[in-house]
């Protein structure tokens, strides 16, 4: 069993930066964590994704050379540092954990966090 706990969201300015930071427990070793995000009425849509291991990561294509998703085994941490942040990325910000293998998938990440609030006022 492995749990997620989210935190640093809040509300900032367009062009502003967050970081958000995912601490896990459990066992999670030779998985991938990932970051998605959900806007009022709209689907939960992946962002990114981290091999514990290899430190392999994915970004979808909105969020290229914006974000930057990194971690820190020693801690069991998973941090996402989000610059020149825009208004279309405010959302509930979830992170995922579970898929031995790298996935955009939300269906395959079996462990979820509560979520935290960003949002990005024009």
């Amino acid at each position: 069993q492995v749990q997620l706990v989210e935190s640093g969201g809040g509300l900032v300015q367009a062009g502003d930066s967050l970081r958000l930071s995912c601490l896990a427990s459990g066992r999670t070793f030779g998985t991938y964590m990932g970051w998605f995000r959900q806007a009022p009425g709209k689907e939960r849509e992946f962002v990114s994704t981290i091999s514990w291991s290899s430190g392999t990561t994915l970004y979808t294509d909105s969020v290229k050379g914006r974000f930057t998703i990194f971690k820190d085994n020693a801690k069991n941490a998973v941090y996402l540092q989000m610059n020149s942040l825009k208004p279309e990325d405010t959302a509930v910000y979830y992170c995922a954990g579970g898929p031995k293998y790298l996935s955009t998938w939300a269906a395959e990440y079996e462990y979820w966090g509560q979520g935290t609030q960003v949002t990005v006022s024009s």
